[in-house]
């Protein structure tokens, strides 16, 4: 039901090496149209990424070596403190950003944009065990998750959902799904599975939103206590 980075990551993967000149890095970039490339070393580990936003330092520092008074925003200057250092680089070793922010293809895909967020990164590498890489994984990659069909969607709330992991009777639950927004109406037995059923719907890959109308039979909820 959940998908994981190996589902949705791209596995042949353009890389460069420690030595890579910056232009060739420019054309690897140009040529592939990705907005980055990994860094590996002669075994395929991972030692950092160079993106298009790494070789535009050397422009946006230009002034700045030409002694015309340019100096970035401070809080460009926080996020980046390695700016300098890149404007200046010639090499992918200097370029890149190290280390890659990397993640297990095992993963969830919720884990891999929750990371990505945590990071502030636009991808992520996509290594094994011993930090070899495998694959990358995009935040276009994960965007795909939502251009799931309706009917998958229902049929993963269905059958992945009710019918499977919820340990009661869903019967009479009806699933419409329109434009990646689940609607559950129809009976359930208790209030607190009600609950529980829209709760995991809302983790169904593809899921815009989750419309509860679901009714209960018995109301078993127990409010908290005041001062609790």
């Amino acid at each position: 039901m959940r998908m994981t980075v190996a589902d949705v990551m791209t596995e042949k993967v353009v890389t460069v090496s420690a030595a890579t000149p910056f232009k060739e890095i420019a054309e690897t970039l140009i040529a592939g149209g990705i907005s980055a490339v990994p860094v590996t070393d002669d075994d395929n580990h991972v030692l950092g990424m160079v993106s298009e936003a790494d070789l535009l330092r050397k422009e946006e520092f230009r002034e700045q070596f030409y002694r015309e008074g340019y100096r970035p925003p401070l809080r460009a200057r926080m996020r980046h403190p390695d700016s300098r250092r890149k404007a200046g680089g010639d090499i992918a070793a200097e370029l890149m950003t190290r280390p890659a922010v990397s993640i297990s293809a095992k993963a969830s895909a919720i884990e891999a944009a929750r990371l990505m967020d945590e990071r502030d990164v636009k991808r992520l590498a996509v290594v094994d065990y011993n930090g070899r890489l495998v694959g990358i994984v995009s935040r276009r990659d994960l965007v795909k998750l939502f251009l799931r069909s309706d009917e998958e969607i229902a049929a993963d709330v269905r059958d992945d959902i009710l019918d499977r992991t919820l340990w009661m009777s869903t019967g009479d639950v009806q699933v419409n799904v329109r434009q990646g927004v689940v609607t559950l109406s129809g009976w359930i037995e208790r209030r607190s599975e009600a609950a529980i059923a829209v709760r995991m719907t809302h983790r169904v890959n593809g899921v815009v939103d989750v419309v509860d109308q679901l009714n209960w039979r018995q109301d078993d909820h127990v409010p908290t206590p005041r001062g609790a």
